[in-house]
This record gives C-alpha cells, structure tokens and sequence, in this order.
C-alpha cells in the first residue's frame, strides 16, 4: 500500500494545525456558523442529528493493521467505541466533540490518515474493488491509479469548488466489484497487448435522479489518464448546474447534453491538454506502481483436501467457507470477508474490540494490511488456507462470522433517522427486522443471493436503487414509511430498481419482503439467482402478491 514521503508527511500535518486554528477561531466567536460550514467540510467533520460526524478517508478501502488500531483507540479515547463502515470504503465515527476534532485529525496524521475531501463540493474518496491486488479473476491492479488521481486531486486549485461532491470509481477485474456504473466517473481498468488502457463511463449516480453512466471512451493510454480526467472535470466545473444543487450533478449534464455532445465537448478540452504537463510520464507510474508491488508469499500447498475435511465435520464453517471466502490469485492462500452484519447489530458498525482484533489478524493471518469492502465489511486479503479454520473460530468469537456475505441479511444500510438530519425515516431498525425474520441460514442458502440495501433519504448512501431489493425511507404528513424497488443491480449490466407502488408503514416492511421472496420461490427456474427470475418475470407478480395481500 502506499507509504507517505516527507511531502505527503508535512501536507497533512500543515492541514492539521490550520483545521486546528480555524476551530479555536469559530469557538472563540470569531467565525460565524456559516463561514465555518465550508472548513469543517473540507475536514470531514458534519453535524448530525444528534452529534457531530468525522468521516475519515480510507483511500481505495485500505488501510494498514496500525492504522486501524489507530481507529479503535480514536473510537475509544474521543467516542463511543466504536466506528462505522461506509459504502465509499471509509470510516465514520458519529460522537466526537467539535473541539476535539482537531486532536483527532493529529492522531490521524500520525498513522498517515486524515479527512481532506471525505465531504464538500470536491473530488471525494476514489474507490475500487476490495480484492484488488489479490483476486483471482484481476486483470489489472487498479489501486495504484487510484492512488495517481488521489493526489492529483487533493486540494487541486482547479476542481476544490465543484458544482456538487463528486464520486470516481475504477474497476480491474472481471467482475465489476466496484459499481463503476453508477459513479460520477467509473473507469474500467484492462490490458491490451502489454499494455494498460481505461474505458471511461460518465454520467452515473444515485440519489433522486439515479442514472447507468454511459460509455464516452475507450482504450484510452495510460499515460492520458490524468489528461483525459481533466478535460471531463473541466468540462463539467463550466456547465454543470449551480443554481439548484438537485439538478448540479454531472449526471444531469451528461443527460441535458446527451452523452455523444457531452464526449465531443470532452474530446475538444482534451485537445488543450493532451500531452501537456499531467500526461503521466513512465518514472511517475512506476513511482506509485513500487509502492503495491505485492508481498513475497512464502509457498504454500494447496489444503483443499484438509479444507473439505473441516468443512464436513463443522457445518458453521463449511457455510462460512462457502460464502465468505473467495479464491486467491496465489496457490495456497484465500480472501477472507468479515461480515459485519450481524443480527442486532447496526450493519456497518465495529467496535474498537473488533477493530483490533481484526488489526491483529491482519497481521497473523497476513501481511499487514486490510480493506473495507462496499458492502461494509472488512476483507483480510491474504489469508494461508491453512489458517482459515484458526480465524473463523476467532470471527466467531467477536462477531464477525456471519456466514452470510451476498445473502439476503448481509444487508447495505445508511444510518438513517437514527443519526443523520437527511434521513425522512430509519433505517437500522428496519434492517434489524428484517434480518431477525429471516435469520436462517438454510433458507437464505437456498434463496441464494439477493443484494437488499436500505437508504433513509432519497440521498441514496445506502444505495437502495441497485439493490436486488431496495428500500427507501420516505416522509407520509409527518410518518415514516417506506418504498420498495426491484432489480436494481451494481455490477456488470448495471440496473436501477423498479417501484412495486405505495409505499409500507414500518410495521409492514418485513411481512412484503416475505411475500416478494415467496414469489421469487413460487416463479424460479431450477437454480435461478433472484435477479434473474425479476428480469424475466417483470415486477408484476410481485406487486399483485404484495398489494393484493395488502388489500
């Protein structure tokens, strides 16, 4: 992973003492609310419904054993122990005092973390899939792009003050594990030849106009990568809306222009900046690309055969092993998934006890280093086969076994009304019941893998619009009720959800998810995966079960 020079080193630590000016200013009365709003965004700090919030970058979702300690004695000395894991791969912690933040962001800076664009009108976290460097299906590495437009954009004069925050993810497997298609910017990641090149899709989003981003280039060298992301930047910082924050997202350009226009007016900027100063030369890629070059596994041999064996004595890992770990590009190792999705526990929230623990089986079981997964969960990425019945048992022990990853109760879940201002309605009790229902492993096995996210707010964090099944929480004169899609999808061939109609009281919410599953069960083909039946069969069978029932 990527190590600070003494730049980076001092950057952060500059940006620490003039957070911590800036707050003394402000409580000392000599900023107003209004011209601290923008300071305190810039530093990841938003005030919530009942506390303030820290949102603390998690570049590309990894982070070292050390800087996740770092995180759990933060949660402990300056909250309320513990930290939430969010679908852009951070980490938020929802008590800290205000005047305490500027001490935080120090403890930070000394593990090389910090908050710089986690919120505001910038270039937020650049995302990737959470097996990068380890999955077996890569074709490319996509963290160490990331890491070149991570500092590209940190605090770049030209794009600190976009119309709207703004959301690039890069994808370099097979697999789309990272949700390029509905991002600001997604960016597929692939070789041609002995080369890399990158498709650029633009134009996805969620929130309350949800958008699948569209195809604006391919192949592009890798040396134009920066060049090519500035002409698009550009191009939006000029036309996209700042009159009305609704409609000031790229989405809404690229839609109001029609993507071929939006491209031509690219590929016109791009002309002024092809090959000029940001074309990444051969020393710079290779700079960053050092910095993930991957650790020299010792040889292991293949323990599938002691693996089935433990398997068949112990039911609970035989489901964990089949559902939480994934292969590995190295012989003899695996990626381990730690599911955070627990009944009765916030989806998402770790305690300090957790996070140590998992630090520590990072460094036992690994080398070092972890990940936080999209669907907030942490991800050991470098597992020896040998050891995985050793770290099941000690998952199981604090929590993080859950056999359930890509299962209906490994669920994708905003704070909602619990925590956020945003939210019309909550989101974590909802989540809690729906996963006390169908808590049963045999029954979720045999539905097989449905994605069910839940937002508060049609703010979209819980990305409810590309859930197999999403939920959104909405306001009814003063009450919470909630909307429910189908078919919504974020990976490769991409989908939003489709509403069922009116939207369910609190109380009715667990009793529709029953009926909908009980049409999937009625309607599949053989082993058809629940996405697929929707696709085929249309939202119409299940909105007559549902509403018929209802009425």
């Amino acid at each position: 992973m990527y190590r600070y020079d003494e730049f980076d080193q001092r950057f952060i630590d500059e940006r620490v003492a003039q957070y911590r000016e800036q707050t003394q200013r402000y409580l000392a009365g000599e900023l107003t609310d209004d011209q601290f709003l923008q300071l305190r965004l810039r530093n990841g700090l938003y005030i919530q419904r009942l506390a303030p919030m820290l949102r603390i970058a998690v570049p590309y979702g990894t982070l070292s054993s050390e800087q996740l300690r770092a995180l759990a004695d933060i949660s402990r000395r300056h909250d309320k122990g513990y930290g939430h894991l969010t679908t852009r791969q951070n980490v938020q912690i929802n008590w800290p005092a205000l005047e305490v933040v500027p001490d935080i962001l120090a403890d930070l800076a000394k593990v090389r973390m910090h908050c710089i664009q986690t919120s505001g009108s910038c270039i937020r976290n650049v995302t990737t899939d959470q097996f990068a460097g380890v999955a077996a299906d890569e074709r490319v590495d996509a963290r160490p792009y990331c890491e070149i437009v991570r500092q590209w954009s940190t605090q770049h004069p030209e794009f600190d003050w976009l119309p709207r925050k703004f959301k690039i993810a890069f994808n370099g497997a097979a697999a789309d594990r990272a949700a390029i298609h509905v991002h600001d910017i997604g960016i597929r990641v692939d070789r041609a030849g002995d080369d890399i090149v990158f498709d650029f899709l633009v134009g996805g989003g969620l929130g309350r106009t949800p958008a699948i981003g569209s195809v604006i280039r391919t192949g592009l060298p890798e040396r134009h990568l920066l060049t090519y992301l500035e002409a698009i930047m550009r191009v939006y910082n000029r036309y996209g809306r700042r009159d009305n924050k609704y409609k000031a997202r790229i989405k809404i350009l690229v839609r109001a222009m029609t993507p071929e226009v939006f491209r031509d007016r690219v590929d016109a900027e791009w002309e002024h900046l092809k090959d000029g100063p940001s074309t990444l030369t051969r020393e710079e890629i290779d700079r960053v690309l050092r910095c993930f070059e991957p650790p020299a596994y010792p040889r292991r041999e293949d323990q599938t055969a002691l693996l089935a064996e433990r398997r068949l004595a112990s039911p609970g890992f035989n489901a964990w092993v089949r559902n939480n770990v994934a292969p590995h590009r190295v012989p003899g190792y695996a990626v381990v998934t730690l599911s955070t999705k627990l009944t009765g526990v916030p989806p998402g929230d770790v305690s300090d006890v957790q996070m140590d623990a998992v630090a520590d089986w990072a460094d036992r079981y690994g080398f070092g280093e972890l990940r936080i997964g999209h669907e907030q969960n942490f991800v050991l990425p470098d597992v020896p086969q040998e050891h995985l019945f050793e770290l099941w048992e000690h998952a199981d022990a604090h929590g993080l076994a859950s056999a359930n990853l890509g299962l209906l109760t490994d669920i994708v879940c905003c704070p909602g009304g619990d925590y956020c201002s945003l939210a019309n309605a909550k989101s974590i009790p909802v989540a809690e019941a729906i996963q006390r229902e169908f808590d049963d492993y045999d029954y979720l096995h045999d539905l097989g893998p449905i994605d069910l996210n839940i937002s508060g707010c049609m703010n979209a964090c819980g990305h409810h619009h590309v859930g197999h099944i999403g939920i959104l929480g909405v306001d009814k004169k003063g009450a919470e009720f909630y909307q429910i899609a189908l078919g919504g999808h974020a990976g490769d061939d991409a989908s939003l959800g489709k509403i069922l109609g009116p939207s369910f009281s609190r109380d009715e919410v667990t009793g529709v998810i029953g009926k909908i599953l009980d049409v999937y069960v009625d309607k599949r083909v053989e082993e058809e995966p629940f996405l697929h039946c929707v696709r085929r069969i249309g939202i119409a069978p299940f909105k007559e079960r549902v509403y018929a029932s209802a009425g």
